[in-house]
């Protein structure tokens, strides 16, 4: 079975995220999430609380704004990764 992509979200909260989470607990972001092929596995946010980028395992980008949209977010720029691991290469010696 093919692993899902994964992609880098970023958010921008105009009022900081602290302000959108005092309305929802981060339970009901999971909850939106069911059944729009989308895990979040985590997320960054910047020192000045406005913008979060989160990485997720999607479909797709459309199965990310879905599920955006349910939870609420915005959605400034949704980007397509892969990993590069440093801990896969071995060292010289």
């Amino acid at each position: 079975m093919r692993p899902m992509p994964r992609y880098l979200v970023e958010h921008y909260f105009r009022k900081g995220i602290a302000d959108y989470l005092a309305g929802r607990p981060v339970k009901a972001i999971i909850e939106a999430n069911s059944g729009t092929e989308v895990v979040w596995l985590h997320s960054y946010v910047t020192e000045d609380d406005h913008r979060v980028y989160c990485l997720c395992e999607a479909a797709g980008p459309e199965a990310v704004r879905k599920a955006a949209r349910r939870a609420g977010l915005p959605v400034e720029v949704i980007h397509l990764i892969t990993v590069l691991d440093p801990h896969a290469y071995p060292t010289a010696s």
